[in-house]
């Protein structure tokens, strides 16, 4: 199989799956947990999840990343370095392990909820593993294997929440479902890597060092990026009530289902960008304003689908008991919509070798996101947490949007962004009419419309979304040395 098609191959199956898992069980797990545990039950678990995230960041270290191009380099020691580098991964995350129990102490948390904590400090000793390995894979171009793992992990999940239901078991045991799906993540992620490799932990503190010094930047990256998108939760759940962390986070989950999909769309893109950048400024030009218009057209029918079907949405994934969710949802979905043009600009700017102004900027934000949730929080609840997420992914995209102009000399075009909008209105009108008869009927009806209008009004042929994607004799993927250029 070539390369490309072999790519091809492994970003559809990766999407199938990941749909199916991310989207559909993950929105049946919560439908599940939070009929169990309501407002103030799902509000502890969302706090678990949110320091999960912090855990994980704190452990993450950038080594994932660089671990994957280390060994993509040619000649390289591939045993010994994932050997060296396994025990640091380790290292790394039994020491958060070891923090977690001191920075959870000084919360006014339930002594449940402070149990819970521990349980995900712990779950990261798997989830880092599962990470480490997956740069295996992907040298091997072989993600798929990693997306069936991580489905049937969450089915696993899935049926274990049930389990826990169905008994009566109580928070923590829906808390252990985490643990207990993520090590089944790393030892079947470990069984399938020792087809292509074998190696064990290895200790070696000059080489830990070296490493450290490449890989830290990428380490803080994830501590900023974990501190616009989850810290939210963690200052609701001191500042507010459990259930009230519960009502933000029904919406925010369902938001947060979906952001993988334009991070996705710019991953397919960012390898033809980089080609033509300094090669070939028209057609870098060309891809560009084709996929700004993607994203467009993408989002301008989540945005009105959500707003008019907020309130049978938030019905279908938790039920009535959280109703109070649904204004949070019709604001947190545009900040889906900017995060999706967020994404579009970071990639321009890791495309252009500007990554050391992104991650100013992401810092920056950071702090702003922090700064706004502790001053909106406190009098607005989880409506000043979804109005700071949202201010915050709209300066994400006009601080982003401005680098690009100034350091990569690139704006988008908004040819056609008329004909779009019109389609968006006229879909809007269909929903207002049909979304108080009947959920499927005021979806589909209005995507019906939304995509003749857009055909009728000629916004975007067939022929400029296939044209994002090059023959696969036209594309040079870039070597491992272009790839680290691109990451410094």
């Amino acid at each position: 199989m070539a390369l490309a098609r072999k790519i091809a191959y492994n970003v559809v199956f990766n999407s199938v799956l990941k749909v199916l898992s991310t989207v559909a069980l993950s929105l049946y797990s919560i439908r599940l947990i939070t009929g169990y545990l309501g407002q103030d039950g799902f509000g502890k678990y969302a706090t678990v999840l949110a320091f999960f995230a912090f855990f994980s960041a704190l452990a993450d270290l950038g080594l994932s990343s660089v671990t994957a191009r280390e060994i993509s380099r040619e000649g390289a020691n591939e045993p010994q370095i994932l050997s060296k580098i396994l025990s640091l991964r380790l290292t790394a995350s039994f020491f958060v392990f070891l923090l977690s129990p001191f920075l959870v102490v000084w919360f006014h948390y339930s002594t449940e909820l402070k149990i819970g904590i521990l349980i995900a400090s712990f779950a990261i000793l798997f989830s880092t593993l599962s990470l480490f390995l997956n740069g295996i894979f992907q040298k091997r171009v072989a993600m798929d294997k990693v997306a069936l793992v991580e489905f049937l992990g969450k089915l696993f999940q899935v049926a274990c929440v049930i389990l826990v239901v169905r008994m009566d078991l109580g928070f923590l045991a829906i808390a252990l479902t985490l643990l207990a799906s993520l090590s089944f993540n790393a030892l079947f992620v470990l069984y399938l890597s020792r087809k292509y490799i074998r190696f064990s932990p290895q200790v070696d503190i000059h080489y830990w060092k070296s490493f450290l010094k490449e890989s830290l930047p990428m380490g803080a990256t994830a501590i900023i990026t974990f501190a616009y998108f989850k810290m939210d939760t963690i200052l609701l759940s001191l500042l507010q009530t459990s259930a009230h962390v519960g009502i933000y986070n029904v919406a925010y989950k369902v938001m947060e289902n979906l952001i993988f999909f334009p991070a996705m769309l710019s991953g397919l893109i960012l390898p033809l960008l980089s080609r033509f950048i300094y090669t070939d400024r028209e057609q870098f030009e060309e891809i560009a304003h084709k996929t700004f218009k993607v994203f467009v057209i993408i989002v301008t029918p989540i945005l009105i689908g959500t707003w008019f079907l907020a309130d049978d949405i938030i019905r279908i994934v938790s039920g009535t008991a959280f109703l109070e969710s649904v204004p949070v949802l019709r604001i947190l979905i545009f900040s889906l919509g900017f995060i999706f043009f967020g994404n579009y600009f970071n990639m321009l700017l890791i495309v252009g070798n500007a990554q050391k102004k992104l991650m100013q900027t992401l810092f920056f934000v950071a702090v702003f996101n922090i700064v706004l949730n502790s001053l909106l929080i406190p009098r607005f609840s989880y409506r000043g947490a979804a109005f700071a997420s949202l201010m915050t992914e709209m300066g994400v995209v006009l601080l982003t949007s401005f680098l690009v102009y100034k350091y990569i000399h690139y704006r988008p075009s908004f040819e056609n962004m008329g004909r779009i909008g019109f389609a968006g209105l006229l879909m809007g009108m269909v929903m207002f009419f049909l979304s108080p008869l009947s959920f499927f009927l005021a979806g589909f009806g209005g995507i019906f419309v939304y995509v003749f209008a857009l055909w009728l009004f000629k916004a975007i042929s067939p022929q400029e979304i296939v044209s994002l994607f090059q023959k696969e004799e036209d594309i040079n993927f870039p070597s491992p040395d272009t790839l680290e250029k691109i990451s410094e």
